[in-house]
């Protein structure tokens, strides 16, 4: 069984944050769970599937998942490495002032209708900035909350995601795709590679992506890469070392790709963050 931890970052009169580690040592699905009270979930590392009935989600950096309370779900693990995530509690009465009507449930509690959604660079810059400057002490709880509240805005926004669209076998065939970016986030891929290795032509499959991601497969990569870059700047003190590792073709094109999702350069990000 996958050893589960986690510890507060922030807890105030109208939400409670944690960051929460799984090991990810158990590849089936997991006994059945259930959150005591619905939470927006922001991964930051790795990847795990998160089962609802017949339906499934990949949790990775380029969503925030929904865990609604009292609903049960399973999670598995399809890579080695774990996870980690941000895990946030607004409670019910702020959450339902935030949440556009359309992507709740309809009746008393609040409740999402989707497992999750996509996220932008921004809400990805705003999870990393949170987890640095709580664990490093960096920012306060009344600036914290305000960060946070702005990547709830940000996240579950009509401008800034997108609801999962299409067939079911369709999105299944998504989700393996991500699993497979996931597995090496280094490696540059070809469409040939990845369509070998799903079994599908690439052109179904580029077409099918974006239909149900809404960007095509080498951004939906770049931005997996960008938010593992922002996980691990405050342990590199050569950049060009982590553009490598992460499969960029030089430090520039790191930088230069960084800037343009940030808004700032990877650089001036670690410095806002005091990592």
């Amino acid at each position: 069984m996958s050893s589960l931890t986690s510890h507060g970052l922030l807890s105030t009169e109208s939400l409670t944050l944690r960051s929460v580690h799984c090991s990810g040592s158990c590849r089936h699905r997991s006994a059945e769970e259930c959150a005591s009270s619905t939470q927006l979930v922001f991964p930051y590392r790795g990847v795990y599937l998160r089962h609802l009935g017949s339906d499934q989600a990949v949790a990775d950096a380029n969503h925030v998942l929904f865990f609604n309370a009292r609903e049960g779900y399973q999670v598995s693990h399809p890579l080695d490495g774990g996870d980690a995530c941000l895990s946030l509690d607004l409670g019910e009465t702020l959450l339902a002032e935030l949440a556009p009507k359309g992507l709740l449930q309809p009746g008393g509690d609040v409740a999402f209708r989707a497992q999750s959604l996509r996220i932008d660079a921004r809400a990805q810059a705003l999870v990393a900035l949170l987890r640095h400057g709580l664990e490093n002490g960096s920012i306060e709880a009344l600036e914290a909350e305000a960060l946070l509240l702005t990547l709830v805005c940000r996240s579950l926004g009509p401008r800034t995601s997108r609801e999962p669209a299409s067939t079911h076998a369709r999105r299944r065939l998504a989700d393996r795709v991500k699993v497979l970016l996931a597995s090496d986030l280094s490696r540059r891929w070809t469409l040939a590679e990845i369509g070998k290795d799903i079994g599908s032509s690439p052109v179904y499959l580029t077409q099918v992506f974006r239909q149900v991601e809404g960007v095509p497969l080498y951004r939906y990569q770049l931005q997996l890469r960008l938010a593992r870059s922002l996980d691990l700047i405050g342990e590199y003190d050569d950049l060009s070392a982590l553009a490598v590792e992460l499969g960029f073709s030089s430090h520039s094109h790191f930088a230069n790709a960084f800037r343009q999702a940030y808004g700032r350069s990877p650089t001036e990000f670690r410095r806002s963050a005091k990592v």
